[in-house]
């Protein structure tokens, strides 16, 4: 196996391990589209970690900051496979290469990377971007442009339209803040004990909810009737975004919309979860069942297999 096909291999293990959801929309798309998503999902998550988990003797910002270096090394020359400095994790040298193949394929624009970079700033303690609470849904918007819109504008060349680009860019978009949004609420609690709030304070606040609220929620498995007010307005938010997005599936190729309405039915479904939790979700991760997801995803899959069979019959 040569560098480039493992790389995409550990991509795609990458994937399966974090983000099962994902994982399950992505078996639906054609295969060289299949693999410039996971390399795509793979490089967000390695970089991701490097902003949550700590960076031993050095700080996280200049480790994002190596970690950036190398990623503008590997777009520059994709065929690079060292070099980069010690600083950057192992993991990230094995995504590099599928990644850079999959930007250079599909022609994905750099700027989407920049703001990606510049978002994980706001993410890294180190850094004088660092922001560990968000007050309002417009500064929120800031960080998610360049952690979770431009995933989506990424998204756009692999995927493939049917109409000019430009009239996907909102529904891809506000698909992107969709997505990142249900996850703010399903991880509301562990990203406490990371000392971060990122659904807004001041819209907390308008419910009578604070921060020390939440970490007694935390701590305690209970949930005061405000916090379950607050937690069903950010659903009803995040709902809107998924209506918004929806008018967007059809504009892609129709050979992987079944894998986006895949992605669209399950995220939203992990709101459903919330709701039957009775919101008690400071404590605990609520997720879609298995069964719901083979069964969400199933008549994707037929659709795709007989779809690829008729076109080998052509």
């Amino acid at each position: 196996m040569n560098a480039l096909s493992a790389s995409y291999e550990f991509c795609e293990d990458v994937t399966r391990e974090h983000g099962r959801t994902y994982f399950l929309a992505t078996r639906l798309l054609p295969e060289p589209r299949r693999r410039a998503v996971h390399a795509l999902y793979a490089f967000a998550r390695v970089v991701d970690d490097v902003v949550d988990e700590p960076s031993g003797p050095h700080e996280r910002g200049t480790v994002l900051a190596d970690v950036e270096r190398a990623a503008v090394t590997a777009l520059d020359n994709p065929t690079a496979t060292g070099g980069f400095p010690s600083t950057v994790p192992l993991d990230l040298t094995r995504v590099l290469p599928a990644f850079a193949d999959a930007v250079k394929t599909f022609d994905i624009p750099r700027a989407y990377f920049d703001a990606f970079f510049e978002s994980m700033r706001m993410d890294a303690p180190d850094t004088a971007k660092f922001r560990p609470v968000y007050n309002t849904m417009d500064e929120l918007s800031e960080y998610m442009y360049g952690s979770a819109v431009v995933i989506g504008l990424q998204m756009l060349p692999i995927l493939g339209v049917s109409v000019p680009q430009q009239e996907a860019v909102v529904p891809a978009s506000n698909l992107g803040e969709a997505f990142q949004l249900t996850n703010f609420i399903r991880d509301v609690g562990e990203d406490l004990d990371r000392g971060r709030l990122y659904l807004p304070a001041g819209e907390f606040a308008a419910f009578g909810v604070d921060i020390e609220m939440l970490e007694h929620g935390r701590r305690t498995g209970t949930v005061d009737v405000r916090v379950k007010r607050a937690l069903a307005h950010f659903i009803a938010v995040t709902r809107g975004r998924y209506r918004s997005a929806e008018s967007g599936i059809p504009m892609l190729d129709r050979r992987v919309q079944p894998s986006i309405r895949t992605a669209f039915v399950l995220y939203g479904a992990i709101l459903d979860q919330v709701e039957r939790a009775d919101f008690r979700i400071l404590h605990r991760r609520v997720s879609v069942p298995g069964r719901t997801r083979l069964r969400v995803a199933a008549p994707g899959l037929v659709r795709s297999a007989t779809y690829a069979a008729k076109n080998r019959m052509r």
